[in-house]
């Protein structure tokens, strides 16, 4: 069965960048809202009575967005972009309208729900559509541009929703989604190129029940585990468990699926498969170190939501400058097999720098310490979308791109999770030692930055080094992680990029085609 549903069109140069402008807003709605809430929980709280369930705010996001993100990428290979990208807009924005009106912490965790459906949508949508459009070999700019959007959603997140809960309402989080997410939807009914041929499909709905089931577990173990449940629970075991029973059954049903909604032979392109461990990697790294930035600004420096998120500024900057260069220069014939090399060790010097960060350290050490990270993310994040896009039949770039994206996601949870739960364990250690083997009588429950700024100042100099302490033995549990992704990155095949859209060969590329840069 053969589809032919997702039909490059090669657009003018004038019509294509209206409809890059239009990705690029849904991409950053979607990004934005992943870390947007995060600065504004403790007044949500406030006002919905719902403490017990705050984290769910989040992980409510987070769990629909990652797991949709196959099925999203598969729909477009099946039945074409645009009425699928269209969609997942018109549902973002129904989640956004009933999130910014939800009277519950309940309603708000089931419209975030929605709204993380729609963004998983979004974000591989955008991704997907540019492959349609653009040849390989120009894709590097875009992909580039992307991930420059991506990485400054993820640093400006946390400071406009600062912003916004200290001027407006938490509520406005949810609405300054609407007016940019019409214009998207405008653009891309207007611009964007519909697929008028039809074929008839099966849909995978076993493979994508069983994937949802899988990911769910996953994620809720992770996200939850040392949260809301201990490590050591019967639904830590029971959730991981399940993880691993589902994900045993998944790969037996995607075996025999005729329309796989992460099909095997994905697995078995080196370049898809190098670069989906490469992503897992990062994505650990990445997210589950960087959300111990604007805890250290806010605890130990003592800044304010707001300022907290313009301190990430170097971080975002590098990253995008390094994001837009490497796309730049792919597209003018680079290859990109070194980008990921380079710029995975430079992610781990920039995680070796940021393991030294205490109390003392100069803000014009930091600063140079987060550009030498956001540099080596940068370097290494968006190629590998391009990388697997210019490998794979036209026919799975949709799957093939989510599938990245969707490995990028869970490695992220992976590393949220795990370094939290060692940030856990090991300030009440730093604390007890800093107190002579007890810790202080105000509880760890009771602490805010606000509040710790009330305590004695001798008292208070003691609780700040065992934070800055505990957020350097993270960093130095990060470092292992990013030489493994220096390894990974090494195993990244070099494919010629393709000048046109349509791959030459209609099955999967050959392996005698890779180059072996070193």
């Amino acid at each position: 069965m053969t589809g032919e549903s997702a039909v490059p069109v090669v657009l003018p140069k004038r019509e294509l960048y209206w409809v890059f402008g239009a990705l690029m807003l849904g991409m950053l709605l979607a990004a934005l809202d992943s870390t947007i809430v995060s600065t504004a929980l403790p007044t949500i709280v406030g006002d919905l009575h719902g403490a017990n369930h705050l984290s769910w705010v989040v992980v409510g996001y987070l769990l629909t967005s990652t797991v949709s993100t196959p099925l999203w990428g598969k729909l477009g290979d099946l039945y074409g972009r645009k009425a699928f990208f269209q969609a997942s807009i018109l549902i973002f924005l129904v989640g956004s309208v009933l999130s910014g009106l939800a009277g519950s912490m309940l309603s708000l965790i089931l419209f975030r729900a929605l709204q993380g459906l729609g963004g998983g949508g979004l974000m591989v949508g955008a991704q997907a559509v540019i492959g349609d459009i653009v040849p390989p070999r120009d894709r590097g700019r875009y992909a580039g541009m992307f991930g420059g959007v991506f990485g400054a959603a993820t640093v400006l997140g946390p400071l406009i929703g600062g912003f916004i809960v200290d001027y407006w309402s938490w509520r406005w989080i949810f609405f300054v989604n609407i007016p940019l997410g019409i214009v998207a939807l405008a653009v891309t009914a207007t611009v964007l190129p519909s697929t008028s041929r039809r074929v008839n499909h099966v849909i995978d709905y076993l493979g994508v029940v069983i994937l949802t089931v899988a990911t769910s577990a996953l994620i809720l173990v992770t996200s939850l585990g040392g949260v809301s449940f201990a490590w050591v629970s019967w639904p830590s075991v029971a959730l991981t468990v399940l993880a691993l029973v589902a994900t045993g059954l998944f790969v037996l049903v995607e075996r025999r699926s005729p329309e796989p909604v992460l099909a095997p032979h994905l697995f078995r392109n080196r370049v898809f498969g190098s670069a989906s461990a490469i992503g897992f990697m990062i994505g650990f790294a990445m997210f589950g170190s960087m959300v111990f930035l604007p805890l250290f600004f806010q605890t130990v420096r003592g800044a304010s939501p707001t300022m907290s998120g313009l301190k990430l500024l170097p971080l975002m900057g590098a990253f995008l400058v390094a994001s837009i260069t490497v796309g730049q220069l792919v597209s003018k014939g680079w290859r990109y097999r070194p980008f990921p090399i380079v710029g995975s060790l430079v992610m781990t010097v920039g995680l070796i720098l940021m393991s030294t960060v205490g109390v003392a350290t100069s803000t014009v050490i930091l600063d140079v310490d987060m550009v030498v990270l956001g540099l080596g993310l940068g370097l290494v994040m968006q190629v590998l979308i391009t990388a697997v896009q210019n490998a794979v039949d036209q026919r799975d770039l949709g799957a093939a791109t989510a599938g990245a994206n969707f490995f990028r996601s869970i490695g992220g949870s992976f590393g949220t999770a795990v370094f939290g739960a060692l940030y856990a364990n090991e300030l009440p250690r730093q604390l007890a030692r800093a107190f002579g083997g007890h810790l202080p009588s105000t509880g760890l429950g009771s602490w805010t930055p606000s509040t710790l700024r009330r305590l004695p100042a001798a008292e208070l100099g003691l609780i700040l080094h065992a934070i800055a302490n505990s957020i350097q033995f993270v960093y130095r549990w990060a470092i292992p992680i990013g030489a493994v992704a220096v390894i990974l990155s090494l195993t990244l095949p070099e494919v010629t990029l393709r000048s046109t859209i349509h791959h030459p060969i209609a099955d999967e590329i050959p392996f005698s085609n890779t180059d072996p840069l070193l």
